[in-house]
């Protein structure tokens, strides 16, 4: 089993920042990639970013130029820098890993989720 533990939401000011992290823990065999959704009220969950286990990322456009994605292997963690923040980033930002376990497949986990708020 595989848990995902987030912190570091809250309220913040527009143009203000936070950093998001999410710690992967327990029978990890391969970690494929990490990365974090988002789920504003009354509106589907959607990807903001992703790291893949090469390096390489992907951010949803409106995030491009003020969020950065990065990991850090040995610690099995993934954080968000999120800067300029806008209202519109408020939503519950969950943390999302493909994560297989020592003899066994994939599997798609995700973490309880952390709130932010940006908001003056």
């Amino acid at each position: 089993q595989v848990q995902l533990v987030e912190s570091g939401g809250g309220l913040v000011q527009p143009g203000g920042s936070l950093r998001l992290s999410c710690a992967a823990s327990g029978s990890i065999f391969t970690i494929y990639n990490m990365g974090w959704y988002r789920q504003a009220p009354g509106k589907q969950r959607k990807l903001v970013a992703r790291i893949l286990s090469d390096g390489s990322t992907i951010y949803e456009d409106s995030v491009k130029g003020r969020f950065t994605i990065s990991g850090d292997n040995a610690k099995n963690t993934v954080y968000l820098q999120m800067n300029s923040l806008k209202p519109e980033d408020t939503a519950v930002y969950y943390c999302n890993a493909l994560i297989s376990s020592p003899r066994t497949s994939p599997y798609d986990y995700w973490g309880q989720g952390t709130s932010v708020t940006v908001s003056s």
